[in-house]
C-alpha cells in the first residue's frame, strides 16, 4: 500500500484524488491521507482515506509537523510506512517538510548521514541518468559525496536494472584533479572502495570525474553532486527543455508550411515530450532512510502524480530499501 499526502501540492486536493484514482486503476494500490471532513464527497469509490486533520502549508517551516502540527498529512504518511501500514509514502508538498518528516520517523540507514533526493534524468543514447543530490544537502563533505555514490549504484540496480553501474562526480572536467576540494577529497574515497572491489560483481564502478554534457550524452549511469550544484543542473535541464519547446512552437507558427510539418511529425513530438516531461517520473526519491520516500512536484497533476505512485511502487517491489542497506552496510561499516 502506498500512502498519499491528499493535501500536498498547489493543485491538492482535487489533483491529488485524481492521480490517485488514476494509479489504482492501473493496480497501485493507494490509500489517500487527510483531512476527512475537506475530503468529503470528492474521493470516489474504491479509494480509502486515513484521517489526518491538519495541513502543512507551503510557506511555514519544515520543522512544523514536527513541533506544530503533529497531526499533519505529511507526516502520517511516513508514520504508517514506520508501522507498517503503508510500504511507501508519496507527497507532492513541502518538500522540506517532507524530508524532516523522513528523517524524524523513520531514520537514516545506518552509515548514511545525510539522505539525499534522487531522480533519473533521459540521457542522448536512451538509457537514464541517475541525478544526486537535488536539494536535500547543499553543503557536502567528501565523505557525504561518497555515501551519494554508495546510494545512487544501489538506485541504479534495484530501480533500473543495470547490472554494474557507472559511477561519476560532476566537475568542470574530467582530470582527477578538477573540481573543488570536497570532490577531490570524494575522487580518492571512491577510488578506494572501486579498488577494494576491483573484480567483484557487486562492486563499484567509479569511472571518475565527468562534465555535464558528456553524462548526459551517456558515459555515466549515476551522477554525484552537492544539492545546489544538482538543484541547479536539474532546473537547468528542465528550463532548457521548456525553452527549446517554446522556441520550436514560435518557429512552427510563423509559416503555414511550417505548421503542416508540424502535423507530420506530431508524434516525434509527442515522444519527446514523454521523455523528457518530468510528469514521466513525477519525483525525487528521498534515498537512505528506512523506507521508500518519494517527494513529487509541487504543481504536479493528477498524471503526474499517478507517477509518482508507479514510481514509489515500483521501488517497493524492487526492494530497493534492502538494497540501498546491504550496499551501505558492505560499503561504508565496513
Amino acid at each position: 500500500m502506498i500512502a498519499l499526502d491528499a493535501f500536498g501540492g498547489d493543485r491538492a486536493p482535487g489533483e491529488i484524488v485524481a492521480g490517485a484514482l488514476l494509479a489504482h486503476r492501473q493496480g497501485v494500490p493507494v490509500v489517500l491521507v487527510g483531512n476527512g471532513e475537506r475530503l468529503r464527497g470528492k474521493v470516489p469509490h474504491g479509494l480509502t482515506v486515513i484521517h489526518s486533520p491538519e495541513v502543512v502549508e507551503m510557506d511555514e517551516p519544515a520543522t512544523t509537523p514536527l513541533r506544530r502540527k503533529p497531526d499533519s498529512s505529511i507526516r502520517k504518511i511516513f508514520e504508517l510506512v514506520r508501522d507498517g501500514q503503508a510500504e511507501a509514502a508519496v507527497t507532492c508538498g513541502h518538500s522540506g517538510a517532507a524530508m524532516a518528516c523522513a528523517l524524524h520517523v523513520l531514520g537514516p540507514v545506518p552509515g548514511v548521514t545525510r539522505p539525499p533526493l534522487a531522480t533519473v534524468v533521459p540521457r542522448k543514447d536512451g538509457g537514464q541518468l541517475v541525478l544526486l543530490d537535488l536539494g536535500a544537502n547543499v553543503d557536502c563533505k567528501a565523505e557525504v559525496l561518497a555515501q551519494f555514490a554508495v546510494l545512487g549504484d544501489a538506485y541504479a540496480r534495484a530501480v533500473l536494472h543495470i547490472d554494474r553501474p557507472r559511477v561519476a562526480l560532476l566537475a568542470n572536467g574530467e582530470e582527477r584533479g578538477k573540481g573543488n576540494e570536497q570532490v577531490k577529497q570524494a575522487w580518492e574515497l571512491l577510488q578506494a572502495i572501486a579498488t577494494r572491489e576491483q573484480g567483484m560483481p557487486s562492486g563499484l564502478q567509479f569511472v571518475g570525474n565527468i562534465e555535464p554534457l558528456a553524462a548526459l550524452r551517456g558515459d555515466c549511469d549515476v551522477l554525484v553532486c552537492d544539492g545546489f550544484v544538482g538543484n541547479v543542473m536539474l532546473k537547468t535541464v528542465e528550463g532548457t527543455v521548456e525553452v527549446v519547446g517554446r522556441i520550436l512552437r514560435e518557429e512552427i507558427l510563423r509559416r503555414s508550411s511550417d505548421r503542416f510539418a508540424a502535423w507530420l511529425l506530431s508524434g516525434a513530438w509527442r515522444r519527446f515530450r514523454q521523455r523528457t516531461t518530468y510528469d514521466n517520473v513525477g519525483g525525487a526519491l528521498l534515498l537512505g532512510v528506512n523506507g521508500v520516500a518519494v517527494v513529487g512536484h509541487g504543481r504536479a497533476d493528477a498524471r503526474a502524480v499517478a507517477s509518482a505512485l508507479r514510481f514509489a511502487h515500483g521501488c517497493v517491489q524492487a526492494g530497493l530499501t534492502g538494497q540501498v542497506r546491504a550496499q551501505v552496510g558492505s560499503r561504508l561499516l565496513v
